[in-house]
C-alpha cells in the first residue's frame, strides 16, 4: 500500500519506519532540514531503533515538503502533527490536524485519515461531519526515546473504527511489529480518544504517587528506596515506573492530564484535579528543598525530561529554573550538551562539564548520571533507581 505521513516527530517517524518495511511511506513534514535528513538516512530526531533501521533496514521511504506528492493514490493518510495545549482555550490547539484534513481534503479525498495525533474527546466525530475523507483515530503509546522500539513491541493496538478500513490499518500494524500476537482493539472513535487520555493520566497519577511517597520520606528522614521496593513487591503494584522525579513532564502526561480535567465539565471529580494539583506542589516542594541548601550557585544539569532524549518540552525541571531564577542571590547556570548557544533564557550555558561541576555550589538534576559521581556531595536528585 502507499501511505503518507504528516508529520516527523517521534510518533510521525516511528509509524514511517514501521510501516515501510512492507508498504511504500512518504513522510511529509514542513522542515526542510529533517526532509534532507530523513532522506539521507540520518535520523532528525534521538532513538536507537529510528538510528539502526535508516542505517542498516530495507525501507521503501522517503521525506518530502509536497502533499500533494505524498498524497497521489495514496491509500491511507497517517497525521502525526503537534497538538499542543492551550491554557486559555482549556483544550488541545488542534489547528495543525486541521490544516492537514483541509490539504487532504483538497488534493485526495477519497483517501483514508488515520489520525495519531492526541486530540479532544469526540473530535474524530466532530470533523467527519466537515470533511469527505473517511476518518479513523489510532491512538499511540510511546515514549520518546523508544518511540520505534515501542510500535515494534507493542502492549496493544488499538483502532477507533470497526470498518473494514480500520480493520485493515490496524492489521498493518500488526504485521509491522516483530512482537506476534499483539492484541487488536476495535471500538469506536470516541471510546479510543477517552482511551489515549485516561491511560496518560493513569500514569501520571502514578508518577504522583512516587512523588508524595517520596516527599513524605524525605521529610521524616525515611529509607524511601527501601520502602518503594516494599510497596513495589506487591504484584498489583509492581516494581515499574515508579522512580521519583521532580514531577511528571515531557510532551504527553502535562496536556492530557489538564485536557481530561477541563473535558470533565460539571462531571463530579476528585482524582483527576488532583494529579494535576500533585505535579505542582511537587515542583514547589523541590524547589523549596534545593531553597533550604542555601546554595549561591545553582547547576542545572540536563533540560531533557529523561534519559536517551533530545526534547526539553514540558520537562519539571523548567518550572524549578523559573522558581530559582525569582531569587535575587541565587545565580543559575546549565549544562546542556544539546544547546549551542552561550546562553539560555537568560542564563549562562557552560558547555564543558568539568567547568560546569567547579562553578556550580550545588548540581540540580532530575535525572543523574555516572558522569556526576565525583562530586556527589554537590547533587541533588530524587533519582533513585537510574532509569526513566
Amino acid at each position: 500500500m502507499k501511505i503518507a505521513i504528516f508529520g516527523t516527530g517521534y510518533v510521525g517517524l516511528s509509524n514511517a519506519i514501521l510501516l515501510a518495511q512492507h508498504n511504500e511511506v512518504v513522510a511529509v513534514d514542513i522542515v526542510e532540514d529533517k526532509v534532507r535528513k530523513i532522506n539521507q538516512r540520518v535520523s532528525p530526531i534521538s532513538d536507537n531503533e529510528i538510528e539502526e533501521y535508516l542505517n542498516t533496514k530495507q525501507l521503501n521511504l522517503r521525506a518530502t515538503l509536497d502533499a500533494k506528492d505524498a498524497l497521489l493514490a495514496s491509500n491511507f493518510a497517517v497525521i502525526a502533527t503537534p497538538t499542543n495545549y492551550n491554557p486559555e482555550t482549556n483544550s488541545f490547539d488542534t489547528s495543525s490536524v486541521e490544516f492537514v484534513l483541509d490539504e487532504i481534503s483538497k488534493i485526495s479525498p477519497n483517501t483514508t485519515v488515520v489520525i495519531k495525533s492526541t486530540i479532544p474527546v469526540g473530535y474524530t466525530k466532530q470533523v467527519q461531519s466537515r470533511y469527505p475523507m473517511k476518518i479513523i483515530f489510532s491512538p499511540e503509546f510511546l515514549r520518546e526515546g523508544k518511540a520505534l522500539y515501542d510500535n515494534l513491541y507493542p502492549s496493544r493496538i488499538i483502532v477507533g473504527d470497526k470498518s473494514a478500513e480500520g480493520q485493515c490499518f490496524g492489521r498493518l500494524l500488526q504485521e509491522a511489529a516483530i512482537k506476534k500476537n499483539v492484541p487488536l482493539l476495535l471500538m469506536g472513535s470516541t471510546d479510543a480518544e477517552a482511551v489515549k487520555l485516561f491511560a496518560n493520566t493513569y500514569l501520571a497519577m502514578r508518577v504522583s504517587f512516587f512523588n508524595e511517597l517520596d516527599s513524605y520520606s524525605y521529610v521524616n528522614d525515611l529509607d524511601v528506596k527501601e520502602i518503594i521496593q516494599g510497596v513495589g513487591l506487591d504484584p498489583r503494584i509492581g516494581s515499574h515506573y515508579q522512580n521519583p522525579s521532580f514531577g511528571y513532564g515531557g510532551y504527553c502526561l502535562p496536556k492530557d492530564t489538564k485536557e481530561l480535567l477541563a473535558s470533565y465539565g460539571s462531571i463530579p471529580q476528585t482524582l483527576i484535579g488532583a494529579i494535576v494539583k500533585s505535579n505542582e506542589i511537587r515542583k514547589k516542594f523541590i524547589f523549596e528543598k534545593i531553597l533550604s541548601k542555601n546554595p549561591q550557585v545553582v547547576g542545572v544539569y540536563r533540560l531533557v525530561m529523561k534519559q536517551d532524549s533530545d526534547n526539553f518540552r514540558e520537562s519539571a525541571i523548567f518550572d524549578i529554573i523559573n522558581m530559582l531564577k525569582s531569587i535575587n542571590d541565587i545565580k543559575v547556570i546549565i549544562y546542556e550538551p544539546l544547546l549551542e548557544a552561550e546562553a539560555f533564557d537568560g542564563l549562562e550555558v557552560v558547555n564543558d562539564l568539568n567547568t560546569f561541576k567547579t562553578k556550580a555550589d550545588l548540581i540540580v538534576a532530575n535525572r543523574s548520571s555516572n558522569l556526576l559521581t565525583d562530586v556527589k556531595e554537590k547533587i541533588f536528585t530524587r533519582d533513585l533507581f537510574g532509569n526513566n
